[in-house]
């Protein structure tokens, strides 16, 4: 019961903060909350499966085996969330290499096309 909580607030927690660091201007930022957001992915789905794991063996006093599906996709989400790592690292350093600056400017064509409709966004 208790590692159940503790898993649950440790989840909600990297899901937080996760999402508070991938609404920031700054690309390294967004980049890591997009691991944490992963990384809580990842525990919330192995704290779904219960029992022993496949690869030890047989389970001692009859305790059920676990269910390989969650592990499986783990390791699928860990792989993908690799590969996204490196394109958002390659968008980071792409756009650090144009601007020189770590933060995503305003658009100038949507601030010309705000300033040119006024009221337009009033509703």
């Amino acid at each position: 019961m208790t590692t159940s909580v503790v898993l649950a607030v440790t989840v909600g927690a990297l899901f937080a903060c996760g999402i508070y660091l991938m609404l920031s201007r700054n690309l390294i930022r967004v980049l890591l909350g997009f691991l944490l957001a992963g990384h809580a992915v990842n525990l919330l789905l192995l704290s779904n499966s219960d029992g022993a794991a496949p690869i030890v063996g047989e389970p001692s006093n009859g305790e059920p085996m676990a269910d390989p599906v969650p592990q499986a996709l783990i390791l699928t989400a860990i792989v993908i969330s690799l590969a996204v790592t490196t394109f958002l690292l390659a968008m980071a350093y792409r756009n650090y290499k144009v601007t020189e600056e770590p933060e995503i400017g305003d658009d100038t064509e949507d601030v010309e096309l705000e300033d040119a409709s006024p009221g337009a966004g009033d509703e």
